[in-house]
């Protein structure tokens, strides 16, 4: 949902055929191509080479411990792995800044940000932008949600029921997020999935590319005009009337509302972002599932270890597994100097995979004692959707488990996308029915 790893971003999933997969013999994990050099040789790691995106953690476990401050020459960033680093830099944003961007290419782009894009400020301005989002996004909105949440899953879910498969990501994981965010904002739901498209085909990149900032991967605000204007005249209880009628105090000490075009940049913010978690959330939770079937008969059978396990899965498969940040000072980091203006990324997902954070880190354990989760980030910057990405997360797979409480994944025909900033599921087929 709305967090820092940003409505600038490749969303989570595309359109794809939601015909059944033919029923087949199911390979028993997908191909990985990670580059030999990880194994033994040079430490490698580049955000944009798909081949190393297959599996990144046998890499992670080698920078944390041979290379813990990590440079990148071809590229030109830094790097940290480790949980430590992670959770004390993230909040450090006189050194590291987000006035520039939370992903690697916009944060090196030089690229203007407009005011109110929150995730890609610093105080004091993010700290005013924050507080009028985070009167839209109270606990009260959110349990309201809940029923709408659940009727949704219901209506997708069960015309699926007695199908041999279907693809999780282009029936729950690509139509729920859009479907929510559509709830928030007062979209008509016959309007969402065009909006959810024009956000994927503004901010899509190729597997394994850098996004373009000169050929319209940032989101048209625009795009959203004609609802805002509608909902002007059209007051409602939505978060985009909010938008619309909040008062607050700003920078220069003014009391006033949003203009127009902060409000476009708001619902950009919203939309783009809320595209994001959700979706790579449900097809993390297909594909460990099913790597890890005694966990998933211990869910069927006590399905109030879902909450902790969505946890688990957050952990294990981050949806988002790395945030940028700008250097705004040179700054020591494990015996080397970090100039003043490059560019650093922090590993999440790394970080969710130290040792002298979890014990055991590569063991899938939906019992583990989670304490504060860093997939959210930390500090200013932490996720205001978090609570909603996980009512999300929980509801659709409980409803999953009721309807399919075994399946396999046909990974030949899976498709595991990433970016700089995310990596998740584009095409996950499910064969249903199958016992493990």
């Amino acid at each position: 949902m709305l967090n820092s790893r940003s409505a600038l971003n490749t969303c989570s999933a595309w359109p794809v055929d939601r015909r059944p997969p033919a029923r087949r013999p199911p390979s028993p994990r997908p191909p990985l191509e990670v580059r030999q050099v990880n194994a033994g040789g040079e430490i490698y790691w580049d955000p944009y080479d798909a081949a190393l995106a297959q599996d990144p953690y046998p890499t992670y476990r080698r920078l944390r411990e041979e290379m813990p401050l990590y440079h990148n020459g071809k590229h030109d960033f830094y790097a940290l792995t480790r949980a430590a680093d992670v959770a004390r830099g993230l909040p450090d944003w006189r050194t590291f800044s987000s006035a520039r961007g939370d992903i690697l290419e916009i944060v090196q782009s030089g690229l203007e940000i407009p005011s109110g894009t929150v995730i890609f400020e610093d105080p004091p301005t993010h700290d005013i932008h924050r507080r009028l989002l985070s009167r839209l996004f109270t606990p009260r909105r959110i349990a309201m949600l809940e029923p709408k949440v659940r009727d949704f899953c219901v209506r997708t879910l069960d015309p699926l029921t007695g199908l041999d498969g279907f693809d999780l990501v282009a029936a729950v994981g690509a139509e729920l997020p859009m479907r929510v965010i559509g709830m928030l904002l007062g979209i008509p739901e016959a309007d969402q999935p065009a909006i959810r498209d024009m956000v994927d085909d503004s901010l899509r990149t190729e597997d394994g590319g850098r996004m373009d900032l000169d050929g319209g991967a940032v989101l048209n605000a625009e795009a959203f005009g004609e609802y805002i204007d509608w909902r002007r005249e059209h007051p409602s209880d939505d978060l985009m009337t909010e938008l619309l009628t909040a008062e607050f105090e700003d920078e220069h000490g003014e009391t006033r509302t949003l203009t127009r075009d902060e409000v476009l940049t708001y619902v950009s913010v919203v939309a783009g972002a809320g595209n994001e978690t959700t979706g790579r959330l449900i097809g993390w939770a297909g594909a460990v599932l099913a790597r890890h079937p005694g966990a998933r008969r211990e869910l069927v059978a006590d399905p109030s270890l879902i909450p902790n396990a969505i946890e688990e899965i957050l952990r294990y498969e981050p949806t988002g597994h790395s945030i940028a940040r700008y250097v705004t000072r040179d700054v020591e980091l494990h015996g080397q100097t970090v100039p003043a203006g490059s560019a650093i990324v922090f590993i999440v997902a790394s970080a969710n995979r130290d040792e002298d954070r979890y014990p055991d880190p590569d063991r899938f354990d939906i019992h583990r004692s989670m304490g504060h989760l860093l997939t959210f980030g930390l500090g200013g910057h932490y996720c205001l959707g978090a609570a909603l990405a996980r009512l999300e997360g929980r509801i659709a797979l409980e409803e999953i488990l009721k309807r399919f409480p075994t399946w396999e994944v046909d990974w030949d025909n899976a498709k595991l996308a990433q970016t700089s900033t995310v990596r998740g599921w584009e095409t996950l087929p499910l064969i249903v029915g199958t016992s493990a």
